[in-house]
């Protein structure tokens, strides 16, 4: 780990430590909610927010476009040699409401 994530963590557990940034008040909001108000932590992008969504909040529909391995997974799956950002939301627009199930599939799809 660079030193530099570590002083977001750091950062970032002391916000929550003081009580300047609730973890509980992000499940009364919205995905795209919680990816704006993640963001604003210094060190986390959208990405980041997406995996937390998918992984720690167990939301059912995110498919995340900024994921080299769910992308890798789609153009496998459709025996695409590139995929655009269209096409992708074409995809992701299939999965849901279940996108985040899709995206476990595709991780694992990405790999084989």
């Amino acid at each position: 780990m660079t030193m530099k994530k570590a002083v977001c963590i750091q950062q970032i557990a002391e916000a929550i430590s003081e009580g300047a940034f609730h973890l509980d008040e992000l499940y009364t909001l919205s995905d795209q909610e919680v990816i704006h108000k993640l963001t604003t932590l210094r060190g986390v992008g959208k990405w980041t927010a997406e995996m937390m969504l998918i992984n720690a909040m167990e939301r059912r529909d995110v498919v995340s476009w900024g994921d080299i391995a769910i992308r890798r997974g789609m153009m496998k799956l459709y025996g695409l040699d590139a995929i655009t950002k269209e096409q992708f939301e074409q995809y992701r627009l299939r999965y849901s409401p279940l996108g985040s199930v899709a995206s476990i599939y595709l991780w694992e799809i990405s790999f084989e």
